[in-house]
């Protein structure tokens, strides 16, 4: 029975380790989550330690990206900045999980005016666009990096909603869950123990893509003044201060969204390979 319950879970890693462009993308994201962890021990200054002396100076030995308009080194802020980024990623997806999992899983196993209740409520909410919505929320609870995570997971939850749902009702329409109901399992266990486990996979794959979208909102919001707080690093008010002198020092600009755009594509190109490897009909 062990090696029964643990066979699916090799194929699905073994068919995710044929994919070398996803393995690759894990890879630079296991590097990013690496710098933002040891982000003390691998930047080379203070990253908000200011030089009037070394204002917008070019690349070179002494600071490999240069430095931004107050002399701060801004290789310094782009490994510091990992953090905000990474870590705004992860608590709104959780926060977007934690809401929208158990929502779409009572929705689609219960069904009736239950689900047509929390169905429209979302059809409600999907109608205002995702990075409006942050943002009116972000505006509402105060500019600061907590509340732009719980305004991103608020805004992501409808998304987890749904796909929890159509995982539900494509379940409890299997075999062995109308079995787990004839032997007389109460409802309750039923959703936990027959069909949670089998609408992980869906709900995975689109935690993986939700924070690549979460790192952007982030950014959006911190570009914005809603997000991390000066002097604090983050990529988004990097980019923002860096607007004023894309001509004069475009390496402001270049590095944090570059880290961006590689950290925003890792999650996305993981997150096609976790679909195809979790899919039973690859």
């Amino acid at each position: 029975m062990a090696d029964r319950a643990i066979g699916p879970r090799y194929e699905a890693l073994a068919r995710f380790l044929e994919r070398r462009v996803a393995v690759a993308a894990l890879i630079v994201i296991v590097l990013f989550v690496l710098a933002a962890v040891f982000a003390p021990l691998l930047a080379p200054y203070d990253p908000t330690a200011t030089s009037w002396s070394a204002i917008r100076k070019a690349p070179s030995f002494a600071h490999w990206m240069g430095t931004d308009e107050n002399g701060r080194d801004v290789l310094s802020r782009v490994i510091f900045g990992a953090r905000a980024s990474l870590l705004a990623g992860a608590v709104a997806v959780a926060i977007a999980a934690g809401i929208g999992l158990p929502t779409g899983l009572l929705a689609g196993f219960a069904r009736g005016w239950i689900d047509a209740v929390l169905s429209r409520i979302v059809d409600a909410v999907l109608a205002c666009p995702f990075l409006i919505m942050a943002i009116a929320l972000a505006a509402i609870l105060g500019p600061n990096l907590t509340n732009a995570m719980i305004a991103i997971g608020i805004s992501t939850a409808p998304r987890f909603m749904r796909v929890a749902r159509a995982a539900t009702l494509e379940a409890a329409a299997l075999e062995y869950v109308e079995a787990a109901r004839a032997i007389g399992n109460p409802p309750w266990r039923v959703a936990v123990f027959h069909i949670l486990p089998n609408i992980v996979p869906p709900v995975l794959v689109q935690a993986t893509l939700a924070i690549a979208a979460a790192i952007i909102a982030e950014a959006s919001l911190s570009f914005l003044g809603l997000g991390q707080q000066p002097p604090d690093p983050s990529w988004g008010s990097m980019l923002n201060a860096a607007q004023r002198f894309l001509t004069q020092a475009p390496w402001l600009a270049v590095f944090p969204g570059l880290a961006i755009f590689l950290c925003v594509l890792s999650f996305n190109l993981v997150g096609d390979g976790l679909r195809d490897a979790l899919d039973p009909r690859g």
